[in-house]
């Protein structure tokens, strides 16, 4: 980008067609559409998107939420299939960049994704989540060290977050330590446990956002999602479980490096997209205050130590322990003991 180049970012407040992977799609498409036609270069989703946010996890035992567990899987999406191939040609032809999140099927399990495209359509990355959270790890596997990655794009270097991530000091020294200058953080909404659960509560999770742009020093754009009627109405078959799961929770923000609001908030209830200017500028001036991985840090005394590699399931090697069908860039984790040991 040239010097004082500005652009326009969006942040979606909706909520999905609920379960129903090729409704959502054609809704993601259709965001992306209109956020483009308001001059952004930048669109970002809520949280487990498509298909929606497993919400029954939260509201009754293991077993009894068994009865959606074959649907979400079937309407779950692959980070190589069809829809990512659709979303990618979106957002080539609106010329914007694309956060999505997604629940990414792979195998048998199922993980908390997020889509990362450029506005050439390329996929530069589909990353996931690197610990779900509490109750989410009965439904999700978790991620490793090469999703905690910034991505230089057209508009800036670009990295993401999901929900509760944000709350792990390291994980964002290890972004802000790449130099990130555009965060996406992801929430699913706020709706859950309202006025029981306060570290659930929009107050503190928008708090988590801004704190996120002061101590990176970087612009925050956090979509969010919604509880519709419809989807209270699927999951919540008694009063109690209405009052658990609310309707609304809507909380979607946009920050910048100094921590000041860029956008107005929408109503909880309310689907819309928020929509301001960026000017990287202002980083220059934050950084010169406090840079946590730079002037502002002592190495001295705390070090973060991080493997980005991929962790592999299965590694094949031959009989002398040679590495074989290896993923390129990927470590060798079975060596000769002569090499090893030298």
């Amino acid at each position: 980008m040239s010097s004082g180049e500005v652009f326009v970012v969006a942040a979606v407040q909706a909520a999905p067609v609920f379960l129903d992977r090729e409704a959502t799609v054609v809704k993601t498409v259709g965001l992306i559409e209109e956020a483009a036609k308001q001059g952004a270069r930048l669109i970002a989703f809520p949280e487990c998107w498509i298909p929606g946010y497993p919400w029954w996890i939260w509201l009754d035992s293991p077993a009894w939420g068994m009865q959606f567990v074959a649907k979400y899987s079937q309407q779950a999406m692959s980070a190589s299939g069809p829809e990512v191939v659709r979303i990618a040609a979106a957002a080539q032809a609106h010329n914007i960049n694309v956060v999505m999140g997604f629940t990414e099927k792979a195998g048998g399990s199922l993980y908390i994704g997020q889509l990362l495209v450029s506005d050439e359509g390329q996929v530069m990355a589909s990353r996931r989540k690197l610990k779900p959270t509490h109750v989410e790890r009965t439904v999700f596997g978790e991620g490793d060290g090469s999703d905690l990655k910034v991505h230089p794009t057209s508009i800036g270097n670009l990295g993401a977050l999901c929900c509760w991530e944000h709350l792990s000091p390291l994980n964002k020294y290890a972004l802000f330590a790449q130099n990130e200058e555009i965060h996406v953080g992801a929430w699913p909404s706020f709706s859950i446990y309202e006025g029981d659960a306060h570290a659930l509560s929009p107050e503190v999770n928008i708090a988590v956002s801004q704190v996120y742009a002061v101590e990176g020093q970087c612009f925050v754009v956090a979509p969010c999602s919604l509880i519709t009627a419809e989807i209270q109405d699927l999951l919540c078959d008694s009063d109690t479980k209405r009052q658990l799961l609310k309707l609304g929770g809507g909380a979607a923000r946009i920050f910048g490096p100094d921590g000041r609001s860029l956008a107005k908030p929408l109503a909880p209830d309310a689907e819309g997209i928020l929509f301001a200017t960026l000017d990287l500028q202002q980083i220059a001036l934050a950084k010169a205050a406090a840079d946590p991985v730079g002037h502002y840090s002592r190495p001295d005394v705390l070090r973060l130590l991080f493997n980005p590699e991929p962790q592999r399931r299965v590694q094949r090697f031959s009989s002398g322990f040679e590495t074989s069908d290896q993923d390129e860039g990927e470590p060798a984790l079975f060596r000769p003991a002569d090499e090893v040991f030298q």
